[in-house]
C-alpha cells in the first residue's frame, strides 16, 4: 500500500474541512453538499474521457488506480544480490544447474530471462526478446499516464461548466436577491469539485503513475543487463560491479549474495614425506 498518495488525499481532505469548519461551524458545510456539481463534473469528465479514448482502455482505469495505490516498487538491491548468487551457482555448476533457483523467483520478468540463458540462447536473441516487452509495458503506461492526465486536465473544465450552468439556471429563476448569495455558493460548488478532483487527485496520480513506471522500467533494464551479464559468463564480481552501478549509493551497501563454498587447506605432508614437485 503506497501511504504517502493516500496520507496526501486524506490530509488536504481533513484540512479542508478543518479550514470551513473553523470559519462558518457546521452551516458551512451545506454549500458544499451539492449532488448536481458532483455528478456535473465526475459524469463530465468521465464522458469526454470516454470520447477521447476507447471503451477498452477505459475499463482498464480499475488497474491503473490500484497500481497507484498499492504498487511499492522492487528491490533493486536484491535483485543485483540474486544476480550475483546466480553467477556465483552458474561458475561452480553450470547454467543448467539454475534451473531449480529460477522457481523461487519472485519476477517473471526475471525468471525468463534467466531460463532464456539456461536454454542455451544468444545474447542478441535475448536482448531483442527482453526489449521487446519492454517496449510494450512503456506503451501501456504512457496511456495510462495520458488517461488520469486528460481527466485532470477535464476536471476543472467541467467544474467551470457546472459553476456557468448553475449561474444561468439562478439568473433565470431568481425572484428574491437576497438568495443570490446562496445559490452562488451553490453553483460555485462545482468549480471547488473540478479543481479540487483535478489537482488533488488526476494530475497528481498521473505523476505517480510516470514516477512508478520509470521505476519499473529500470528495474527491467538491471534484469537484462544481469542475464547478459550471466549469459556472458561473468565472474560474480563483474556482475556485481556493473550492476551496482544502477543502484543509488545508498542501496549498493545492502547487495549479499551467498559466499562460495570455503576451499579445502592443502593436507600438510606427513614427516619424512618427499615434497611434491
Amino acid at each position: 500500500m503506497d501511504i504517502a498518495t493516500i496520507m496526501g488525499v486524506l490530509v488536504f481532505i481533513g484540512l479542508a474541512v478543518l479550514s470551513i469548519y473553523l470559519g462558518e461551524g457546521w452551516a458551512g458545510f451545506k454549500p458544499f453538499a451539492n449532488m448536481e456539481a458532483a455528478l456535473m463534473v465526475m459524469g463530465g469528465t468521465f464522458c469526454a474521457t470516454l470520447v477521447n479514448y476507447p471503451l477498452s482502455q477505459l475499463l482498464g482505469m480499475g488497474g491503473i488506480i490500484k497500481k497507484v495505490l498499492t504498487s511499492a516498487g522492487e528491490d533493486t538491491s536484491r535483485i543485483v544480490s540474486t544476480f550475483v548468487t546466480l553467477s556465483q551457482k552458474a561458475k561452480r555448476e553450470g547454467f543448467l544447474a539454475l534451473q531449480d533457483d529460477i522457481r523461487s523467483l519472485d519476477n517473471d520478468f526475471l525468471r525468463r530471462g534467466v531460463q532464456l540463458v539456461i536454454d542455451g540462447a544468444e545474447a542478441e536473441f535475448i536482448r531483442n526478446m527482453l526489449e521487446t516487452e519492454i517496449g510494450f509495458i512503456r506503451e501501456r503506461h504512457k496511456i495510462g499516464q495520458e488517461i488520469m492526465n486528460a481527466m485532470g486536465t477535464y476536471a476543472p473544465a467541467f467544474g467551470i461548466i457546472g459553476t456557468v450552468l448553475g449561474m444561468i439556471l439562478m439568473l433565470s429563476t431568481i425572484d428574491d436577491v437576497k438568495e443570490v448569495p446562496r445559490r452562488m455558493a451553490l453553483a460555485l460548488a462545482a468549480a471547488f469539485y473540478g479543481l479540487g478532483s483535478g489537482y488533488l487527485l488526476f494530475l497528481p496520480m498521473a505523476g505517480k503513475l510516470r514516477r512508478r513506471s520509470e521505476e519499473e522500467l529500470l528495474v527491467k533494464e538491471i534484469i537484462i543487463r544481469g542475464v547478459l551479464l550471466l549469459q556472458s559468463g561473468a565472474t560474480p564480481s563483474v556482475v556485481e560491479a556493473n550492476l551496482k552501478a544502477y543502484l543509488e549509493p545508498a542501496k549498493r551497501m545492502l547487495v549479499k549474495a551467498d559466499e562460495p563454498p570455503a576451499t579445502e587447506a592443502p593436507q600438510e605432508a606427513a614427516p619424512g614425506a618427499a615434497p611434491r614437485a
